[in-house]
């Protein structure tokens, strides 16, 4: 099996209020784009395609896949306005054989047991993502911020990733979500008429592979320390884990 890692880099962090974009922000002397690529340098994987600002490819290029070389990053390319849009780019510019795990650049506690874990999963299923149970009560509400339901938390799960598919799944599910962001009608219902022009929410790959494909997404264990890096108080986090670790 061939397996590429399609690493995100593109965001441009507009919640962290900083000039520095998240992903070159510093952890331990280093980007936290760094940790992400090293843990799948070091893993099974035997491609990985970084998507990241197209005026930033140069840097990436220099500062990151030259200067700590990452011999398994073989393209550096531009991402889209929105993530699915760089998602869609990162496959297109994959091998169209395999498996691919989409991970996100700004989650730096990438490790060896939730890669092994993934390879695992996909060994049986053809989608798959990490994911933590929830600590917490989840209440869903309606519009006016009023509680409609309460789900059962032993059935919540708070995503992750990366989210590992076959690529002709993940291939085919990103074509159809292109292809619908054509259409004049709106909505999220499922099928290639799904979606108008203006950005959509989608939030993660899974949810493209529930609407636009017949698969279901198998959940994989996670860990709550893979963070995802989003305010300054991830950051903060994200500075202890790593102490901590070093200790």
């Amino acid at each position: 099996m061939y397996y590429t890692a399609i690493v995100l880099a593109a965001g441009r962090g507009s919640r962290m209020n900083s000039r520095i974009r998240k992903q070159y922000m510093q952890i331990g002397g280093k980007p936290v784009l760094y940790y992400a690529l090293r843990a799948f340098e070091d893993s099974f994987v035997d491609e990985v395609i970084l998507v990241t600002a197209e005026e930033e490819i140069a840097f990436c290029k220099e500062e990151i896949v030259k200067k700590y070389v990452f011999q398994k990053v073989t393209k550096v390319v531009a991402g889209g306005v929105e993530r699915y849009h760089s998602v869609y780019r990162g496959l297109c510019a994959a091998r169209a054989e395999g498996c691919v795990l989409i991970h996100d650049g700004a989650r730096p506690f990438l490790s060896e047991e939730i890669l092994t874990r993934a390879r695992e999963c996909l060994r049986s299923h053809a989608a798959c993502a990490a994911a933590v149970l929830s600590k917490d009560t989840v209440k869903i509400a309606d519009a006016d911020g009023y509680v409609i339901e309460t789900p059962d938390r032993s059935g919540v799960w708070n995503m992750q990733t990366p989210q590992c598919f076959t690529y002709e799944l993940a291939m085919g599910a990103y074509q159809k979500l292109m292809e619908s962001m054509d259409d004049a009608s709106c909505g999220l219902k499922g099928n290639a008429g799904a979606f108008c022009t203006r950005p959509v929410n989608v939030t993660d790959d899974a949810m493209v592979i529930e609407h636009f494909s017949s698969e279901r997404v198998k959940l994989f264990e996670g860990a709550y320390d893979n963070i995802k890096i989003t305010t300054p108080e991830d950051m903060t986090l994200a500075e202890a884990l790593f102490r901590s670790e070093k200790s």
